[in-house]
């Protein structure tokens, strides 16, 4: 539920003034908000979708074994065909209409619309439920075909996860010098440059699953992580920032490419994104693992929040779209009524019979 808010949040601070790719701009042009809106689009990115593939991966294996291979797919298929097929046939044509009529300024109707519309296949942000699908029966074929054992790998200590991150850092860095961040293999909306973060959170899921790793995390295990995230963010991206502001590189030297500056930068990204991954399943583990009537519905009901929150934040930015005030201000009112419209909408989905067998 926190990480579909932060995903909320995240794409409500690129409508407004961050680097990256959404239907609506509206960017604010004041340093001051432009700057901590970056590093916060920038520890986001580090850690929350490389989250997320580690945690669905968590329970892969236990479902496998539960239900054999052949009803498992069946069933993956089942819920992330449906959403995917949903998304891009009908929201994501409902949202690029939106934008097209309201914040273009162009007088047509629906239907005129759909008469020269050509982006039927568009996956938007369902690009992480198709990478799920695609790693899942990869996972599933390699355990057929390879036969891996999985088991006594021990839960890595703090030097570990750091080296890791680490060697993450480097095949991320050479992998950019090929796939620049931003760019996109359409149409699968997959940004390659953040691939070796996902495949290996995947990977490291299953291993996880398979070796109990989240009850054998205790606050001793990565206490020491958070002085050092703090370190990452407060002053590890400020120096790599002020290369930009003070040496005027330009951003594409940081996205990708054979430059120093992509190299730090994509060194700090996994540095940082494979710590706070560390210190949230100990905080997690520790802190949040708790259960109450209002955490189990909102939960229940983050699947359908993830899918329609798009359509929340495209059409709360278009309803401010003629306000007369600074973007950076229309931030702060959309992005907490993004997350609290967006849970409202899903609660009333999963309440729907049959849609409720999907999300």
């Amino acid at each position: 539920m926190l990480l579909t808010a932060l995903v909320i949040i995240h794409h409500a601070l690129v409508t407004y003034g961050a680097p990256g790719g959404w239907y609506y701009f509206e960017k604010t042009e004041l340093v001051g908000a432009v700057i901590p809106m970056t590093m916060a689009v920038s520890v986001n990115q580090s850690f929350f979708m490389g989250f997320f593939f580690f945690l669905s991966a968590l329970f892969i294996p236990g479902s496998l074994k539960r239900k054999g291979s052949a009803v498992f797919i069946k069933d993956r298929f089942f819920r992330l065909g449906i959403p995917l097929i949903y998304y891009s046939l009908i929201q994501a044509t409902i949202m690029n209409f939106l934008v097209y009529r309201y914040a273009e300024n162009h007088d047509i109707t629906f239907i005129q619309f759909l008469s020269g519309y050509d982006g039927w296949i568009n996956v938007g942000v369902l690009w992480f439920v198709l990478a799920l699908l695609l790693f899942t029966v990869c996972y599933i074929v390699w355990t057929k075909i390879a036969n891996p054992d999985l088991k006594d790998w021990p839960l890595p200590n703090l030097k570990q996860i750091l080296l890791f991150a680490a060697v993450l850092g480097l095949i991320t860095f050479l992998t950019r010098t090929v796939f620049a961040v931003g760019w996109v293999l359409e149409p699968l909306g997959f940004q390659l440059g953040h691939f070796p973060q996902y495949i290996s959170m995947f990977i490291f899921g299953s291993i996880a699953a398979e070796n109990k790793w989240i009850q054998q995390i205790d606050q001793q295990h990565y206490r020491k992580l958070n002085i050092f995230i703090i370190c990452m963010i407060f002053i590890g991206f400020p120096v790599i920032f002020s290369l930009k502001m003070v040496f005027g590189q330009p951003l594409e030297w940081f996205v990708g490419g054979w430059h120093i500056a992509a190299l730090l930068y994509a060194f700090w990204e996994q540095m940082i994104g494979i710590s706070i991954m560390a210190a949230l399943l100990m905080l997690g583990k520790n802190k949040l693992n708790t259960h109450s009537n209002f955490m189990n519905k909102m939960s229940r009901c983050a699947f359908a929040v993830y899918i329609l929150h798009p359509l929340v934040l495209v059409m709360l930015s278009l309803l401010l779209k003629n306000w007369a005030i600074d973007p950076a201000v229309k931030f702060l009112i959309v992005a907490p009524l993004g997350v609290i419209v967006s849970f409202l909408l899903g609660f009333v989905v999963v309440k729907i019979p049959g849609v409720n067998r999907v999300v």
